[in-house]
């Protein structure tokens, strides 16, 4: 897939919880088709900038664009409506609700195409087909990831924001969701990946950034950021096998 075309752009954005400034002057692009990370340290910002750009948290100063079209005031819903979908960090489900209410509830805006996206989500993942008239909260933790990227999917999204979606996992399941994220985008979803395991993150993506302290400190190739020796030092212990 060409990626030249311009889907995000976040743009010199400022983010405050009360005093505390938690986003400073971040900027990051995000071009359709690609797999973009975002790496670094625990509350390093990633987080709120994730919620950010679908609309949980407000700007102080700055501008978001999505597909041409500035969001920055937008409410989450509108967001949402445009293509935008978040599969946020521990998943949020709804523990008391099964597979296919958890699925329902993802395709709000979407009720009539439900039945066909949802044919497409069982053929990802067979496995929630299976455990559809099961609660989402006795599903195992890969089954409940699984869960969460199905519902952002049926939700027709043009790009898919995950963040964190490796906390809690094995290794094997890491895999096999690293996996997946890989196959959704050759097929065309554009992807910001927020992520701790920058490894993994580096190995899949496109391109990356790197926050610290609410602020860009790097960004750039993914190949070239896993070659860059403070990257390294800071986030692969050393490099990248």
């Amino acid at each position: 897939m060409e990626k030249n075309k311009l889907i995000l752009k976040v743009e010199k954005i400022d983010v405050s919880y009360g005093v505390v400034k938690a986003l400073n002057d971040v900027s990051i692009e995000i071009m359709e088709g690609e797999i973009v990370c975002l790496i670094g340290p625990n509350n390093a910002g990633k987080s709120t900038l994730v919620e950010t750009i679908i609309g949980i948290n407000k700007v102080d100063s700055g501008e978001i664009y999505f597909m041409g079209q500035n969001i920055t005031k937008k409410a989450t819903e509108v967001r949402v409506a445009s293509g935008i979908c978040i599969i946020p960090e521990r998943r949020s489900l709804m523990s008391m609700m099964t597979t296919l209410e958890n699925l329902k509830l993802g395709a709000y805006y979407h009720t009539k195409e439900f039945k066909d996206n949802l044919e497409v989500v069982f053929e990802y993942f067979p496995i929630l087909k299976k455990r559809k008239n099961q609660l989402a909260g006795t599903l195992s933790g890969g089954e409940q990831q699984m869960l969460a990227i199905a519902r952002g999917l049926v939700s027709v999204p043009k790009m898919m924001m995950l963040d964190e979606p490796s906390l809690g996992l094995s290794p094997k399941i890491v895999s096999e969701v690293f996996e997946i994220i890989v196959n959704l985008n050759k097929k065309g979803l554009t992807i910001l990946l927020s992520e701790q395991n920058a490894r993994m993150a580096l190995r899949i993506s496109d391109r990356g950034y790197v926050i610290e302290r609410g602020n860009i400190l790097l960004s750039g190739l993914s190949e070239d950021l896993s070659n860059n020796k403070r990257v390294q030092h800071a986030y692969l212990g050393g490099g990248l096998e």
